[in-house]
């Protein structure tokens, strides 16, 4: 797998990473078999863990807010295991500039959001933004529903084995500044760990990697699966970064 932290977009009359008409097909069979090694603790985590060891937003009871879809995707990087991550683009009016893992809202061709529907959005919308071929795509594991209060969305975190890895850029320049990969090694090195605090006081795990903040719901996701997965190592939780208050 190639790295891809400073690969943008694509412009001009090849506008889009993927061709017309919807993405390639795909299997949404979750399995374990064929998995390397390495991935087996994050595959028992994702079988294991509740939802409030994730987060303390759980989606309401009442079942509000809007059903959408996350793709965690690890690869087989040059420096070892690797996950694929968006940059929003700078323009936008909201998190501009702000890393995330590929994903968005179910739509209604995806299917029931208590089956296979997160499954298929997921990979979808990875290939809308990334020209990711979602069928060199191996799915292994979900996480529970998580939910962000801010936008009122309801997230399924869908895991994934970049089994036959495929070329990535940002399809959308006007919505995504670039896509990257992250050694799992950078995620977990107690130099690149920090704690954001927002104005508003709240204080969330953060990875200052590739040029970038990763923080709020990602930073979060991927701070739990560490942890759980075995992978989490000792670091300083009193070295702070403030974030902006338009974030």
């Amino acid at each position: 797998m190639k790295h891809v932290s400073e690969i943008g977009g694509i412009g001009g009359a090849e506008g889009t990473a993927h061709g017309p008409g919807g993405p390639p097909p795909f299997d949404v069979t979750l399995g374990t078999d064929g998995l390397p090694e390495w991935l087996d603790p994050v595959a028992h985590a994702a079988a294991t863990v509740r939802g409030e060891q994730l987060s303390r937003f759980l989606p309401p009871e009442s079942g509000a807010g809007r059903q959408s879809a996350v793709l965690i995707l690890f690869g087989d990087g040059e420096r070892g295991p690797e996950l694929l991550l968006m940059e929003r683009s700078g323009s936008l009016r909201s998190h501009a500039g702000q890393p995330s893992f590929p994903g968005g809202a179910l739509d209604p061709e995806d299917g029931d959001p208590g089956a296979e529907g997160p499954l298929r959005a997921a990979l979808r919308e990875a290939w809308e933004e990334t020209g990711l071929d979602p069928g060199g795509v191996q799915l292994f594991g979900v996480l529970p529903k998580l939910y962000i209060p801010v936008s009122g969305f309801v997230v399924t975190p869908v895991l994934g084995w970049w089994r036959v890895p495929s070329p990535v850029a940002a399809v959308d320049p006007a919505e995504t500044a670039r896509v990257f990969t992250v050694p799992v090694a950078d995620l977990t090195d107690p130099e690149n760990r920090a704690t954001t605090v927002h104005p508003s006081g709240h204080k969330g795990p953060a990875f200052l990697v590739e040029s970038a903040l990763v923080w709020g719901f990602t930073a979060g996701v991927i701070d739990r699966l560490l942890h759980y997965a075995g992978w989490e190592r000792p670091w300083d939780r009193s070295k702070t970064v403030p974030l902006d208050w338009r974030s």
